[in-house]
């Protein structure tokens, strides 16, 4: 893979359209607005527990998971209750689909409250996701920086901001080689909701 190249959001993108694709207005405002008032107040959001080193903490973040089949499961060590999918959400789903040509069963949600709620360096390496996962990933709310680096080279790290209405695609070998993240942050920061659409086996 030759050298990933990104630039501030005043220049351009340059991305490998192989690993990542990247739309800053996937939704328009009013969208992006309505979604992100409804998803915050009427979600069933809940803050898990994950194991670290043989030690159960916190989740700094509130999740939720709709899917095709209601159950409960555990995935990255943390037990999730799959929430039947909403008209909503449903929809969201099936315009994705058309826009990008892939299939998802299942989104996941993520609420980020302030600036102190992160989620650590990892990879979505599980198994429930194949081998060469595509997850589209889409940000209400508050702009936080996705960050990433080179799994055998630290310094390779590059930043995107990935603001109200944005939809970013990873797929091909990201999740093989590149590791991601959102940082806790310095700044004060209001709320952040982010989807995460894959497809899940054995959902």
């Amino acid at each position: 893979m030759g050298q990933l190249s990104l630039f501030s959001a005043e220049e351009f993108y340059d991305f490998p359209k192989d690993l990542l694709e990247f739309r800053e207005h996937f939704l328009t405002l009013e969208e992006s607005d309505q979604l992100f008032s409804q998803l915050l107040e009427n979600t069933p959001w809940k803050q898990r527990t994950q194991t670290i080193y043989d030690k159960k903490v916190l989740t700094p973040r509130l999740t939720a998971w709709y899917g095709d089949d209601e159950k409960s499961y555990k995935l990255g060590g943390s037990e999730f209750e799959v929430n039947a999918w909403t008209p909503q959400l449903l929809s969201l789903k099936n315009r994705i689909e058309e826009a990008f040509e892939y299939e998802f069963n299942s989104v996941l949600l993520n609420l980020y409250r302030d600036n102190n709620d992160s989620v650590a360096w990892h990879r979505d390496k599980e198994s429930r996701y194949g081998d060469r996962p595509v997850i589209a990933s889409l940000s209400l709310g508050q702009t936080r920086k996705f960050d990433f680096r080179k799994l055998d080279h630290h310094q390779s790290r590059y930043s995107i901001p990935l603001p109200h209405g944005s939809l970013l695609m990873m797929k091909g070998d990201l999740q093989e080689h590149w590791e991601h993240r959102i940082a806790k942050s310095a700044l004060h920061m209001k709320e952040r909701i982010n989807l995460t659409f894959r497809l899940v086996s054995e959902l």
